[in-house]
C-alpha cells in the first residue's frame, strides 16, 4: 500500500521543487555528518521547528533504513502500531519500507501489530520524511506510532528493537519524533524542558518517563523517546549532546505563548552541549 501525504502543503511545501530547496536551505552541514545511534527531533511545521531538525539531519549520516517513532496523536489505531510495508509517498517521491525489518520487530514484540490506521493523519513521522529523502533517496523507513501508558512495555519496546536493529543486515539511525512544552510562556516551557532533557541527555529512559508524569510536562512524544533510550542504551550508546534547542517564540516574537524544539544526537562519536502549525 502506499500512503499518500497527509499535511503535505500544511506542515510544509506540497510542491517538490519548494520542498526540496527549503530542506536543502534547513539542513546544517557546518560540520562532517558523523554516525548515529538515534536522533530526537521535533515535528512542527517547518516554519516553526524545521531549522532545529535541520540542525540535527544535517549533522548526520543516514544509514539505509530508518526506524521512526511517533506519538499518536489522532487516537486512531493500536498502542504499538507498526505500518506494515509499501511505502510513503512525499511531494519527493516514494519512500520503501523496510518491510524485513518491521516484520522481524512484529514477530520479536507481540506487543506491536501491523495497522494503518494510526499512520494515516499522524503529521509526527511524515514531516520527517523529506529530510531522509534529501539526504538519503534510497532511504528505506520503519514508521511506528505509540500511544502506550506502561513504562514496563515502552522499555521492552526498545529492548527489542535494539535486537531487531543489531540482527539487521545493514545500519538503522532510530527517529524519536517529539516537541516538547506546549502552550507556555517562554521561561515555564525552558524550565520543564530542561527538567526533561536533562534526564534525555543522561540516557536515562526511566527517569525521563517520571519526570514527564511528576511534573505534567507536555512533551507530546515522550512515549517514543524513552522508547528509543531504551534501545540506544541497550545498543551501548555512552553520550547524548544536545544540538539545539529553540521554542515557537524564537519564530515568532510571542514568547507568551510557546511551544519548545529539541534537536539531540545520542551515541555521536564526540559529546558536547549547546542549548541555544507551532507544535502539536
Amino acid at each position: 500500500m502506499i500512503r499518500g501525504p497527509a499535511v503535505a502543503g500544511q506542515f510544509y511545501p506540497a510542491r517538490a521543487a519548494r520542498l526540496k530547496a527549503d530542506v536543502t536551505d534547513l539542513l546544517d552541514r557546518s560540520q562532517p555528518p558523523r554516525e548515529a545511534l538515534a536522533v530526537v527531533v521535533p515535528h512542527a511545521g517547518y516554519v516553526y521547528s524545521g531549522p532545529v531538525a535541520g540542525a540535527v539531519y544535517g549533522r548526520v549520516s543516514i544509514p539505509e533504513t530508518v526506524a521512526l517513532l511517533g506519538p499518536n496523536h489522532t487516537g486512531r489505531g493500536v498502542p504499538v502500531s507498526v505500518w506494515p510495508g509499501g511505502a510513503w509517498r512525499t511531494p519527493l517521491g516514494d519512500v520503501e519500507v523496510d518491510e524485513a525489518f518491521v516484520a522481524a520487530l512484529l514477530e520479536r514484540f507481540p506487543p506491536a501489530a501491523g495497522d494503518e490506521s494510526a499512520h494515516m493523519l499522524e503529521h509526527s513521522l511524515e514531516v520527517q520524511l523529506p529530510f531522509l529523502q534529501v539526504l538519503r533517496p534510497e532511504v528505506r523507513i520503519a514508521p511506528i506510532i505509540l500511544s502506550v501508558d506502561s513504562l514496563t512495555t515502552i522499555l521492552r519496546l526498545g529492548e527489542a528493537l535494539a535486537e531487531v536493529v543489531a540482527a539487521h543486515p545493514c545500519a538503522v539511525l532510530l527517529v524519536a519524533s517529539t516537541d516538547m512544552t506546549h502552550f507556555q510562556p517562554q521561561e515555564v516551557a525552558e524550565r520543564y524542558d530542561r527538567l526533561a532533557l536533562d534526564r534525555v541527555l543522561a540516557l536515562d529512559p526511566e527517569g525521563l518517563w517520571q519526570v514527564v508524569l511528576e511534573n505534567d510536562i507536555s512533551m507530546c512524544g515522550y512515549m517514543p523517546t524513552t522508547a528509543v533510550l531504551a534501545c540506544a542504551r541497550a545498543r551501548g550508546a555512552a553520550s547524548a549532546e544536545l544540538v539545539r534547542y529553540e521554542t515557537s517564540g524564537d519564530r515568532t516574537g510571542d514568547r507568551g505563548n510557546v511551544v519548545g524544539y529539541a534537536g539531540v544526537i545520542v551515541g555521536a562519536r564526540s559529546a558536547g552541549t549547546a542549548a541555544g502549525p507551532r507544535g502539536s
